[in-house]
């Protein structure tokens, strides 16, 4: 846990180090190293390290999850696709945590919820096959009850609410989209699931999602990856952790 808040109590940050190995990746070097970066992160009050293995190996490779997985001091969020090459991936390595994402190739960045609705069995195979490893697992969903409900028929005990529509919008409607996601987390905890959040969460867009107190963590990557060219990776950790930490705080008052 972060010495910000050791007991966990107040709200988690996951860092992202996929964008890292994107830096790394563009010009096929070694540096910038994701390992050295998760663990500086770690330092800075990261209270877990995730990263998303994708089908086309586009940032984080399978050498980065193997050499990363027994160096952590918190713990590993792997991002997997619901592939089978994927699901015998993190078996083997064994996570603390694995959230079920969609995927495309096509796409830059992950656009939506995974539909869980539609794709009931294949998710429910791939829910229990990590968890009899021992695994826990959470999907990558909208704010949607329909497959908060089809989470909790599964028995994934975890949800993270994609939050790219919020991000991506202002005024009005990123006022209504707030209010959306705000209903979605209540629902949630009252179908007993612990509700995370993420994506396209920044510095200037994460005070009214971190404000949520029924939310437990969010995972945020690409922002302080970007953040920390001007100030520093451990600064641009402190720096996020420290918003997260005081708009919490500052919402029980």
């Amino acid at each position: 846990m972060s010495f910000l808040q050791p007991s966990g109590t107040i709200i988690d940050l996951g860092v992202n180090i996929d964008h890292v190995a994107t830096l790394r990746n563009a010009r096929g070097t070694t540096y910038p190293d994701p390992i050295r970066a998760a663990l500086l992160a770690e330092q800075a009050g990261a209270d877990c390290i995730t990263l998303h293995l994708r089908e086309d190996r586009r940032h984080i490779k399978d050498a980065d999850v193997i050499a990363l997985a027994p160096q952590l001091l918190t713990r590993m969020n792997l991002e997997a696709a619901v592939t089978q090459e994927m699901i015998d991936f993190a078996c083997r390595i064994k996570p603390a945590d694995v959230c079920l994402v969609p995927e495309k190739r096509t796409e830059v960045t992950t656009e939506g919820g995974l539909d869980v609705v539609t794709h009931f069995k294949a998710v429910q195979a791939a829910v229990k096959q990590l968890q009899a490893e021992g695994i826990r697992v959470s999907l990558f969903i909208d704010a949607d009850e329909a497959q908060m409900n089809a989470t909790a028929e599964i028995g994934a005990p975890v949800i993270e609410l994609h939050t790219g529509r919020y991000a991506d919008t202002e005024g009005a409607e990123q006022a209504a989209e707030l209010e959306r996601i705000h209903r979605g987390v209540l629902y949630g905890v009252s179908k007993g699931l612990k509700v995370n959040a993420g994506h396209g969460l920044h510095y200037t867009n994460v005070q009214a999602i971190a404000a949520i107190p029924e939310i437990a963590e969010l995972n945020i990557g690409h922002a302080i990856v970007a953040h920390s060219v001007f100030v520093g990776w451990e600064n641009a950790v402190r720096e996020m952790k420290a918003i997260m930490v005081s708009t919490r705080l500052g919402a029980r008052k």
